[in-house]
Protein backbone atom coordinates (compact mmCIF):
# COMPACT_ATOMS: atom_id res chain seq x y z
CA UNK A 1 0.00 0.00 0.00
CA UNK A 2 1.41 3.93 1.15
CA UNK A 3 2.45 5.37 3.49
CA UNK A 4 0.67 8.70 5.12
CA UNK A 5 1.74 11.32 7.52
CA UNK A 6 -0.88 12.87 9.50
CA UNK A 7 -1.45 16.20 11.76
CA UNK A 8 -4.67 17.27 12.93
CA UNK A 9 -6.00 18.84 16.28
CA UNK A 10 -7.96 16.64 18.16
CA UNK A 11 -11.64 16.71 17.89
CA UNK A 12 -13.18 14.21 19.52
CA UNK A 13 -15.16 12.87 16.41
CA UNK A 14 -15.91 9.27 16.06
CA UNK A 15 -15.69 10.20 12.25
CA UNK A 16 -12.53 11.33 12.48
CA UNK A 17 -10.81 9.45 14.28
CA UNK A 18 -12.70 6.35 11.96
CA UNK A 19 -10.39 8.22 9.04
CA UNK A 20 -6.99 8.65 11.08
CA UNK A 21 -7.19 4.91 11.92
CA UNK A 22 -8.10 4.05 8.10
CA UNK A 23 -5.46 6.38 7.01
CA UNK A 24 -2.78 4.73 9.28
CA UNK A 25 -4.25 0.89 8.32
CA UNK A 26 -3.51 2.45 4.06
CA UNK A 27 0.22 3.29 5.49
CA UNK A 28 0.48 0.00 6.98
CA UNK A 29 -0.41 -2.08 4.04
CA UNK A 30 -3.43 -3.15 5.95
CA UNK A 31 -6.19 -3.26 3.13
CA UNK A 32 -8.53 -5.11 5.36
CA UNK A 33 -8.61 -2.66 7.50
CA UNK A 34 -9.18 0.27 5.55
CA UNK A 35 -12.14 -1.62 3.75
CA UNK A 36 -13.53 -2.57 6.92
CA UNK A 37 -14.15 1.31 7.47
CA UNK A 38 -16.60 1.30 4.38
CA UNK A 39 -20.39 0.52 4.03
CA UNK A 40 -21.33 -2.47 1.83
CA UNK A 41 -23.10 0.17 -0.93
CA UNK A 42 -20.22 2.61 -0.48
CA UNK A 43 -20.03 4.58 -3.18
CA UNK A 44 -16.51 5.92 -3.75
CA UNK A 45 -15.75 8.58 -7.09
CA UNK A 46 -11.98 9.18 -8.36
CA UNK A 47 -11.21 13.04 -9.24
CA UNK A 48 -13.05 13.54 -13.16
CA UNK A 49 -10.06 13.51 -15.20
CA UNK A 50 -8.29 11.22 -13.19
CA UNK A 51 -7.36 7.88 -15.33
CA UNK A 52 -9.18 5.77 -12.37
CA UNK A 53 -11.94 7.79 -12.59
CA UNK A 54 -12.89 5.57 -15.71
CA UNK A 55 -15.06 3.10 -13.41
CA UNK A 56 -16.40 6.07 -11.05
CA UNK A 57 -18.48 5.45 -9.32
CA UNK A 58 -17.13 2.21 -7.91
CA UNK A 59 -19.85 0.72 -5.59
CA UNK A 60 -18.83 -1.90 -2.86
CA UNK A 61 -15.88 -2.21 -0.96
CA UNK A 62 -14.62 -4.93 -2.95
CA UNK A 63 -14.90 -2.56 -6.11
CA UNK A 64 -12.74 -0.40 -4.60
CA UNK A 65 -9.93 -2.85 -4.02
CA UNK A 66 -10.21 -3.69 -7.39
CA UNK A 67 -10.39 -0.86 -9.23
CA UNK A 68 -8.76 1.72 -6.96
CA UNK A 69 -6.27 -0.02 -4.49
CA UNK A 70 -5.51 -2.89 -6.94
CA UNK A 71 -4.61 -0.46 -9.65
CA UNK A 72 -2.14 2.19 -7.70
CA UNK A 73 -0.64 -1.03 -6.17
CA UNK A 74 -0.17 -2.16 -10.07
CA UNK A 75 0.74 1.11 -11.72
CA UNK A 76 2.77 3.25 -9.31
CA UNK A 77 6.41 1.74 -8.16
CA UNK A 78 5.93 4.09 -4.68
CA UNK A 79 2.40 5.95 -3.63
CA UNK A 80 1.88 8.13 -0.25
CA UNK A 81 -0.48 9.92 1.46
CA UNK A 82 1.80 13.16 3.04
CA UNK A 83 1.07 15.65 5.06
CA UNK A 84 -2.30 14.99 6.14
CA UNK A 85 -4.93 17.58 7.80
CA UNK A 86 -8.18 16.28 8.73
CA UNK A 87 -11.55 18.20 9.49
CA UNK A 88 -15.05 17.68 10.41
CA UNK A 89 -17.76 18.87 8.75
CA UNK A 90 -20.78 18.67 10.71
CA UNK A 91 -21.83 15.42 12.16
CA UNK A 92 -21.56 12.99 9.42
CA UNK A 93 -18.49 14.24 7.60
CA UNK A 94 -15.10 14.36 7.44
CA UNK A 95 -12.61 16.21 5.01
CA UNK A 96 -8.97 15.49 4.71
CA UNK A 97 -6.06 17.74 2.74
CA UNK A 98 -2.92 16.61 1.96
CA UNK A 99 -0.43 15.40 -1.14
CA UNK A 100 0.18 12.31 -3.09
CA UNK A 101 3.59 11.62 -3.32
CA UNK A 102 4.89 8.89 -5.71
CA UNK A 103 6.53 7.58 -8.69
CA UNK A 104 4.90 6.06 -11.38
CA UNK A 105 6.30 2.52 -12.47
CA UNK A 106 6.24 2.71 -15.83
CA UNK A 107 7.45 6.15 -16.88
CA UNK A 108 9.60 6.61 -13.32
CA UNK A 109 8.14 9.94 -13.42
CA UNK A 110 7.11 11.48 -9.76
CA UNK A 111 4.33 13.16 -8.12
CA UNK A 112 3.80 15.40 -5.27
CA UNK A 113 0.62 16.33 -5.85
CA UNK A 114 -2.55 18.34 -3.82
CA UNK A 115 -5.05 16.63 -3.10
CA UNK A 116 -8.87 16.72 -0.87
CA UNK A 117 -10.94 13.59 0.45
CA UNK A 118 -14.71 14.15 1.36
CA UNK A 119 -16.45 11.64 3.38
CA UNK A 120 -19.88 10.88 4.41
CA UNK A 121 -20.59 8.88 7.13
CA UNK A 122 -23.89 6.60 8.36
CA UNK A 123 -24.23 4.76 11.20
CA UNK A 124 -20.23 4.74 11.68
CA UNK A 125 -19.28 3.42 8.27
CA UNK A 126 -18.17 5.42 4.94
CA UNK A 127 -20.87 5.86 2.49
CA UNK A 128 -19.71 8.28 0.63
CA UNK A 129 -16.14 9.39 -0.76
CA UNK A 130 -15.02 11.99 -3.60
CA UNK A 131 -11.63 12.77 -4.59
CA UNK A 132 -10.52 16.22 -5.67
CA UNK A 133 -6.56 16.03 -7.07
CA UNK A 134 -4.17 17.63 -9.37
CA UNK A 135 -4.85 15.46 -12.10
CA UNK A 136 -2.41 16.96 -14.66
CA UNK A 137 0.39 15.90 -12.41
CA UNK A 138 -1.26 12.60 -12.43
CA UNK A 139 -1.70 12.50 -16.37
CA UNK A 140 1.93 14.23 -16.53
CA UNK A 141 3.46 11.17 -14.60
CA UNK A 142 1.08 8.54 -16.59
CA UNK A 143 2.53 9.44 -19.90
CA UNK A 144 4.89 8.13 -21.75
Amino acid sequence: MAACTQTQPHTGNPNVEIIRGMYDAFAAGDGGAVLATFSQDIVWNEAESNSLANGNPYVGPQAVAEGVFGRIGREWETFTLTDQTIYAVGEDMVMATGRYQGTHAATGKSINAQHVHIWWFENGKVTQFQQYVDTKQLADAEAE
